[in-house]
């Protein structure tokens, strides 16, 4: 059975980023970016714009794919897509979903994602955070 890949929207603005906890934890992981599957017919730009909304209530434009891979603990294809605030105010939009949302500094990542993040995102986080 072939699954869906999964895109993430990494939200940087003011400094901080925004991180999500799953009301459920997938495969172990509970502070997550908002994510979720790239539907048929759907690019996963589009997919991360959509899971932004659905799932912490904010509008973003895709910037540029930062890269995918299978995750180590959910098996998953993953696309990381930056994206750019345009409107909105984080909150938990899918209480099924969504237990809390967390605009964190590089500080409070390093405590709620102690195995860092995925190279190639952790390095455009950073950046963007100015750590």
């Amino acid at each position: 059975m072939h699954l869906s890949p999964v895109a993430g929207a990494v939200i940087v603005h003011a400094g901080r980023l925004l991180l999500m906890r799953r009301a459920y934890p997938v495969s172990g992981l509970l502070w997550t970016f908002p994510s979720g599957k790239v539907e048929p017919g759907e690019s996963a730009n589009e997919a991360a714009v959509r899971e932004a909304s659905e799932e912490v209530g904010v509008s973003v434009a895709p910037l540029v794919v930062l890269g995918s891979r299978v995750h180590p603990l959910s098996g998953r294809q993953v696309v990381y897509v930056a994206c750019r605030l345009l409107a909105g105010e984080a909150h938990a939009a899918s209480l099924q979903e969504v237990a809390e949302v967390a605009w964190v500094d590089s500080g409070r990542l390093a405590e709620l994602v102690p195995d860092g993040l995925y190279g190639p995102v952790q390095a455009w986080v950073e950046a963007a955070l100015g750590a």
